[in-house]
C-alpha cells in the first residue's frame, strides 16, 4: 500500500485505513444497500407526486426506473472488483478520467447526502409526534419541535455511525426488518380487501394495462415519472461504500448492490400496484393524486386499510412506526457512505488530511462523521424556516440531478476503465462495457432533463423560485439549490489545488496507484 506524505512524494506504508474489515457479511451489506434506499419514507414522500404525473402507469414506471438502476449496478460489481475502495465513484473516476473528474465525482455523492438529511430528519419529527397520537405537532413540518426532534435525530444517528459499523448493521437489520414486514402486510391486506369488495368508493381493479408504458398521457410526463423514481431507488450504492469493511471486499458488495436493486424492483412493484388500487388515483379523499396527501401519502392509508379499532389501529400505528424508522434508517445509512467517500478523498488528499482521521477503538471515520452530521443540521435549521420549508422539498427535488451524475459516471468509468480488457470475452463487453454505459446514458439522459424541468418555473418542478436581480428572470428553486451545491464543489476544488496539489498533479492517485490509506492518527 503507499500514501502520499507532503505535496510531491509518496511513500509506502502498510497501515490499512482503519476501518474494521471483514465487519459485513453479504446479507448486512445487502441490508445497507436496502435500507439506505428507506423504501416506506420515499413511497410515503414521493409516490402521490409519481401519481400526479403518470396516473396509473406508476407500476411500470416502477418496472421501468428499475432497468438503469441494475445497468449502474454492474457497474459498481465490476469496478469493485478492480479496486474495493470506499470512495467507489471518486476513486474510479480518478483513475478512468483523472483527478478532476473524480473529484467531482467525489463531491456529486457528498452533496445529494447532504442535501438528503433535511428531509430525512423533518419526516423523522413528524412522525415521532404521529406515532404518539399529536398529529398537531406532527402534520405541520416546520413546528419548531419537528425541528428540535429532527436535529436531535441526526445527532443520534450520527453518533451510532461514529460508534463502528457493526452496531450500525445490527439496527439496520431491526429497522428494516420492521419496514418489510409491515410494507408485505399493508399490500397484502389492501390487494385482499379490494378483491373482497370491502374497499373505498375510490378503489381500481388492478389491470395489465398499468403496465404499459404507451398508456402514460405524454413522452414528457413518463420521464417526468422515471426521474421521481430515479429518488426512490436512490442509495443501494451504499452497499459498496462500506466494501473495505466487508468480508470478500472483491466480490460481496457487488453483489449486495445488485441484489438490492432486485429486492427494491419487487417491493416497489407490489407496494405501488397495491396502493393505487386500493385508493385510487383521485384527486378527493384519500386518493393517492389528493393534494393534501401527496407528502405523506402512507399514513393516510394507514387507517383506511387497517380500520380505526382494535388491531388495525395496532397496525395503523405500526405502518406510521415503520416510516419512523425507514427514516432513521436512511439517516444513518446516508451518513455512513459520505463519511467512508470524504475518508477516501483524505486518503488521497483530495480533501484536508484531517478528514481521514480514525478513532482507535471503534474504528470509524471520526472528523467524516462528526462534519457530516454538523453540517447537516447546519442546513436543516435555515431550511427550515426559508419558503415556508419548502426549500427542502426543492432541495430534495435537487438530488436527482446529482445522482444521475455520479451513477452514471460510474457506468462510463467501468467501460473506460476496461476498454483493453472488452474484447476478451462476451461476458466482459457486455457487464464492463455495453451495460455499464447503456445504464450512464440512460441516467445522463434523465439528468438533462430534470435540469431543464428544474430551471423552468413554468414547468412547476419547484416549490420556490429565485428571480434575477435586474433581469427578471425566474428561475427555479430546485436549479438554484443544484446551482449552489456545484458552485460550492467548485470553490472547495480550487481551493484544495491550491492547498494540497498532490491530487491534482495525479501524484497520489491514476490508474496504476495502489489503494491509498491516511497516515494513522
Amino acid at each position: 500500500m503507499a500514501t502520499a506524505k507532503g505535496a510531491t512524494t509518496i511513500v509506502e506504508q502498510t497501515a490499512e485505513k482503519g476501518l474494521k474489515t471483514g465487519a459485513l457479511g453479504l446479507v448486512s451489506s445487502v441490508v445497507m444497500g436496502v435500507a439506505s434506499t428507506a423504501p416506506a419514507y420515499s413511497l410515503a414522500a414521493t409516490l402521490g407526486l409519481i401519481v400526479v404525473v403518470v396516473g396509473l402507469g406508476a407500476p411500470v414506471v416502477a418496472l421501468l426506473a428499475f432497468i438503469p438502476m441494475l445497468l449502474t449496478s454492474i457497474g459498481y460489481s465490476e469496478l469493485n472488483k478492480a479496486d474495493p475502495d470506499c470512495g467507489t465513484t471518486f476513486t474510479w473516476a480518478a483513475r478512468a478520467f483523472g483527478p478532476r473528474t473524480g473529484w467531482a465525482g467525489g463531491w456529486a455523492i457528498v452533496a445529494a447526502d447532504i442535501l438528503v438529511m433535511a428531509s430525512l430528519a423533518q419526516v423523522a419529527g413528524q412522525y415521532l409526534f404521529l406515532l404518539f397520537g399529536a398529529d398537531g405537532i406532527g402534520s405541520d413540518p416546520t413546528s419548531g419541535w419537528v425541528l428540535f426532534v429532527g436535529v436531535v435525530w441526526i445527532i443520534a444517528m450520527t453518533y451510532i455511525c461514529y460508534r463502528g459499523i457493526e452496531v450500525s448493521a445490527r439496527l439496520q437489520r431491526v429497522l428494516l426488518g420492521i419496514e418489510i414486514v409491515m410494507l408485505l402486510v399493508f399490500s397484502v391486506v389492501a390487494l385482499t380487501r379490494v378483491g373482497t369488495g370491502h374497499h373505498p368508493a375510490g378503489s381500481v381493479t388492478p389491470s395489465i394495462s398499468w403496465f404499459n408504458p404507451f398508456h402514460i398521457s405524454s413522452f414528457s410526463a413518463f420521464v417526468g415519472g422515471l426521474i421521481l423514481m430515479l429518488f426512490i431507488y436512490w442509495g443501494w450504492d451504499t452497499a459498496v461504500a462500506v466494501n473495505e469493511e466487508t468480508k470478500d471486499k472483491e466480490k460481496t458488495p457487488g453483489r449486495a448492490a445488485i441484489l438490492s436493486t432486485v429486492i427494491l424492483l419487487v417491493t416497489y412493484v407490489v407496494v405501488i400496484l397495491a396502493a393505487q388500487s386500493f385508493a385510487g388515483i383521485g384527486t378527493t379523499g384519500g386518493g393517492l393524486a389528493n393534494p393534501d396527501n401527496s407528502g405523506d401519502v402512507l399514513s393516510v392509508l394507514g387507517s383506511a386499510v387497517f380500520g380505526s379499532s382494535g388491531i388495525g389501529t395496532f397496525l395503523a400505528r405500526l405502518l406510521i412506526l415503520m416510516v419512523l424508522s425507514s427514516a432513521a434508517a436512511s439517516t444513518q445509512t446516508t451518513i455512513l457512505p459520505t463519511a467512508r467517500t470524504t475518508l477516501s478523498m483524505a486518503a488521497y488528499r483530495a480533501l484536508p488530511p484531517a478528514f481521514a482521521k480514525m478513532h482507535p477503538r471503534y474504528l470509524t471515520p471520526t472528523v467524516s462523521t462528526i462534519v457530516m452530521g454538523a453540517i447537516s443540521i447546519a442546513l436543516y435549521i435555515p431550511f427550515n424556516y426559508l419558503s415556508g420549508g419548502n426549500i427542502i422539498y426543492d432541495a430534495v427535488t435537487a438530488i436527482g440531478l446529482y445522482i444521475a451524475f455520479y451513477y452514471g459516471l460510474t457506468g462510463f468509468a467501468c467501460a473506460w476503465y476496461y476498454r483493453k480488457n472488452l474484447t476478451s470475452s462476451a461476458r466482459n463487453l457486455f457487464m464492463q462495457g455495453i451495460l455499464p454505459v447503456l445504464g450512464g446514458l440512460i441516467m445522463y439522459f434523465f439528468g438533462g432533463w430534470s435540469l431543464w424541468l428544474d430551471w423552468d418555473v413554468a414547468t412547476e418542478n419547484s416549490y420556490t423560485m429565485w428571480t434575477v436581480p435586474g433581469l427578471g428572470w425566474q428561475i427555479g428553486g430546485t436549479f438554484v439549490i443544484a446551482f449552489v451545491a456545484a458552485l460550492v464543489g467548485l470553490i472547495v476544488g480550487i481551493y484544495m489545488r491550491f492547498a494540497y496539489p498532490a491530487y491534482f498533479r495525479k501524484q497520489t492517485l491514476t490508474r496504476s496507484t495502489p489503494t491509498l490509506v491516511p497516515d494513522e492518527s
